[in-house]
């Protein structure tokens, strides 16, 4: 038999308060007309001061152990796709692998902006498929409000705060599972998403946070064209490897940035909407995190069954691109 990987559980957490468009309109000048017409968006989560990635991490981490029907006692590895960490340094998977009661397993962190669960899910099945792992978690989370403008109106009525996770094991049925996997990157976009302060090109001084240097900066437009056409050409690659059309895939999942960017991506691959999931109502930009959400979402509404084939596709810093395509 050949060893596909699979999903054995998800799960995810939001932190319980909801920044409104309204309240957006009370501290910049925009209104919720504006936001829902240009992003689809109506409502973002944003966690309180005192948490970090990890106290999100931790129980979309335990729910995804729960509905896999095993114990954090039987993972062998913790890949945590954030750009969002607790800390520089130790990696947000090392503080999770305690905090869950894992074995002193391999747990570290990948940054690959909104892609990041998308090379996480592939760097995981490399390690499943080739025998060295049997169970792996895979997390993407973001606390994108702590890193947020919030008096620059174009960013900060974007992002929201959220982590999804998933249990990945070896395939219990022939055919099922990742059938593959596409990444790429072009770093000559690298300036159009981007922090620039805070590493060691530009450490941390009185100027850079004077002039915000620590927060997300985005050029939008040509993000916007960009993340159309790379997503497209991941979804096309991806099927045509597997002697698949986009008629077949029973659900695209896109990373959640803009719905205007999901109604184009939809549209160019000739997909109705209603095979096109969409939260980015509810949760906003949520970077990493944003599929892996989806994903754990659809699977609960009954959108994603045994059988179904899923393009999970995103697009993010770095530049970077990619997509899963699965048989559930």
């Amino acid at each position: 038999m050949n060893i596909r990987t699979q999903v054995y559980g998800t799960g995810m957490k939001v932190p319980d308060h909801i920044i409104t468009n309204e309240y957006l309109s009370t501290i910049v000048d925009t209104s919720d007309e504006w936001i829902v017409s240009r992003t689809g968006m109506k409502e973002r989560r944003q966690v309180k001061p005192e948490e970090s990635a990890s106290d999100l991490i931790v129980p979309a981490s335990l729910q995804a152990l729960e509905n896999a029907g095993i114990t954090a006692q039987d993972l062998d590895m913790i890949i945590v796709a954030t750009i969002s960490s607790d800390m520089l340094f130790p990696a947000a998977a090392c503080l999770v692998q305690d905090r869950i009661g894992a074995r002193q397993i391999p747990a570290f962190d990948i940054s690959a902006g909104c892609t990041g669960a998308i090379y996480a899910l592939s760097l995981a099945d490399q390690f499943i498929r080739f025998g060295s792992c049997k169970y792996i978690l895979v997390v993407g989370a973001e606390l994108l409000t702590k890193i947020t403008n919030w008096t620059d109106r174009s960013t900060c009525v974007l992002f929201g705060d959220g982590a999804g996770a998933m249990v990945l094991g070896p395939s219990q049925k022939e055919g099922h599972g990742i059938l593959g996997s596409h990444l790429a990157s072009d770093g000559k976009g690298g300036d159009l998403l981007c922090i620039p302060a805070g590493g060691s090109m530009m450490p941390p001084s009185h100027e850079t946070i004077d002039k915000n240097l620590h927060t997300l900066q985005m050029r939008g437009n040509e993000i916007y064209k960009t993340a159309i056409n790379t997503m497209s050409q991941s979804v096309r690659i991806l099927l045509e490897r597997e002697g698949l059309t986009p008629d077949d895939v029973d659900l695209f999942v896109f990373h959640q940035a803009n719905l205007r960017i999901l109604e184009a991506v939809g549209k160019r691959l000739g997909v109705e909407s209603d095979r096109v999931f969409v939260n980015i109502h509810k949760y906003g930009n949520t970077s990493s995190a944003s599929t892996m959400m989806a994903i754990h979402e659809a699977v609960e509404e009954g959108r994603i069954k045994e059988g179904s084939y899923v393009a999970q596709v995103a697009f993010g810093a770095g530049l970077t691109w990619g997509g899963i395509l699965w048989k559930w």
